[in-house]
């Protein structure tokens, strides 16, 4: 009773506001209609490689966009919430660059609905590694914000820190893209988070 008298006072003090807007809405965490509109979720048919949205219905058997088909990803299965455009492109940007951390939690409910299937036979959830002078400029690593909010939400292991971090992405990235994932698996940190 104490709690639901705290929280309604709090809630007039500081109302929810939208994610991409700060117009009122109904719940915290929330986006607003306009912002909603803009901010393209990704439903039905998707390419197994990425989760693009693609035309049809599915038939049971695998389905990749032209782009994974012409350029094979270095993982087996991938999901995305939002296509990166409009609305969903500046709330990333915002949690990348914007020190705005709070996006973290909703980011991983909605990674949580798009990647359902994925997550069925308990993953462990690696956050994509920061480099140390990109983790001094933005004070966080966005990815392990989403993982750890998502390892949470859907009672999953996660590893705070996955690979080796001394040097920058871009030489990261440089490696051909399996023997980077092979690599980055070989390092895989003993920091293991059960439970959260």
């Amino acid at each position: 009773m104490l709690r639901a008298s705290f929280q309604t006072a709090v809630s007039l003090v500081y109302p929810p506001k939208c994610l991409g807007c700060d117009e009122l809405v109904e719940q915290d965490f929330g986006l607003c209609g306009s912002c909603w509109r803009d901010a393209h979720f990704i439903s039905g048919t998707v390419c197994e490689g990425c989760g693009q949205p693609l035309p049809g219905d599915t038939d049971g058997f695998r389905l990749d966009c032209d782009e994974c088909m012409s350029t094979p990803r270095p993982w087996s299965q991938g999901r995305a919430a939002l296509l990166y455009k409009d609305k969903a492109r500046k709330l990333v940007m915002a949690l990348k660059h914007g020190d705005r951390a709070d996006l973290a939690a909703p980011a991983a409910g909605w990674m949580q609905r798009a990647s359902g299937p994925l997550l069925r036979d308990n993953p462990l959830l690696c956050p994509v590694p920061l480099h140390w002078s990109r983790l001094i400029k933005r004070r966080y690593n966005q990815s392990a914000l989403i993982a750890e909010n998502l390892s949470r939400l859907a009672q999953l292991d996660h590893c705070r820190i996955c690979c080796d971090e001394s040097r920058p992405r871009q030489a990261w990235r440089a490696k051909p893209g399996r023997s980077a994932l092979r690599s980055c698996s070989a390092q895989l940190s003993p920091i293991r988070v059960t439970g959260l």
